[in-house]
């Protein structure tokens, strides 16, 4: 049986997408023979994309490994679950549905409610992942949410960090969270999606629901923006966020943390020669 859907990404966007989620793999250790992992799917494009990207790795991968196809229902409207049923069945995955009542939690929160919804899921994936026997779980965090998330950190944080592309969970003995998008921009992805005349559902809840319409525009949003405009001015600004998170000078910023050990450049500044230009 032909996998038009599977072709476009090892063959029209091979370059794009298929590439990109290789070599994060590679470059970063993502993945190991023997590994079971949980593809956690929301039903949005970006971890449908995932899902099908791994079904193809086990096609042509050089080791063996398990995966798991985790779709999380937080409390969907029907027609939501339906779609992300009806998607998965044209993408050819034999998804596995975890049903949760996150939405009604989240919906009686005023503060955060966004936050605290994204642990809940996240912790819900961790268990169900942990008991299906996995020890890594990956999630469609692409791109465009790494070089967003490194400036919100700076905007309304006040700290540098980045969002990485694996972590080891200080919660869930053995298990390791991986990000295997992590190369893949966003643009490319909504490409894929419309060539195949998919359809994928967002966020869909009620707070997403009131910022779509304007009530309220999120930091995320405004972030996006920004870069988006930015980048229309200079191309090569989002690959340079991307890039400044390899390339942190220490001996060029006040202080840094590591731990619970901080250090200022006090601390070190008897030992450092700076350029008298800089």
């Amino acid at each position: 049986m032909t996998d038009p859907i599977g072709h476009s990404i090892t063959k029209r966007y091979r370059k794009t997408i298929w590439n990109p989620f290789i070599g994060a793999i590679r470059n970063y250790g993502l993945l190991a023979p023997g590994d079971r992992v949980a593809v956690c799917i929301s039903g949005g494009k970006d971890s449908m994309l995932l899902a099908k990207c791994f079904q193809l790795l086990q096609k042509y991968s050089e080791f063996p490994f398990e995966v798991t196809y985790l779709a999380m229902d937080p409390g969907y409207h029907p027609d939501n679950r339906r779609r992300i049923v009806e998607n998965g069945e044209k993408l050819g995955l034999p998804l596995h549905m975890v049903e949760s009542k996150i939405f009604q939690v989240v919906d009686k929160t005023p503060k955060s409610p966004c936050y605290l919804c994204a642990r809940m899921r996240r912790g819900c994936l961790y268990k169900h992942a942990q008991d299906a026997g996995c020890n890594k779980i990956a999630l469609g965090h692409h791109f465009d949410d790494v070089i967003e998330t490194t400036l919100m950190s700076m905007f309304y944080g006040a700290e540098i960090r980045t969002m990485l592309p694996k972590l080891r969970s200080a919660n869930y003995a053995g298990m390791e969270l991986i990000r295997p998008l992590y190369n893949v921009r966003e643009r490319d992805i909504i490409r894929w999606a419309a060539s195949n005349e998919l359809s994928f559902i967002r966020c869909a809840c009620s707070v997403a629901e009131r910022t779509e319409a304007g009530e309220d525009a999120t930091r995320r949003d405004t972030v996006k923006r920004l870069i988006d405009g930015l980048c229309k001015q200079n191309s090569n600004v989002a690959n340079n966020i991307f890039h400044s998170m390899e390339n942190v000078n220490l001996e060029t910023v006040l202080g840094w943390k590591q731990g619970a050990e901080r250090t200022t450049f006090l601390d070190v500044y008897e030992n450092l020669q700076y350029n008298e230009e800089e």
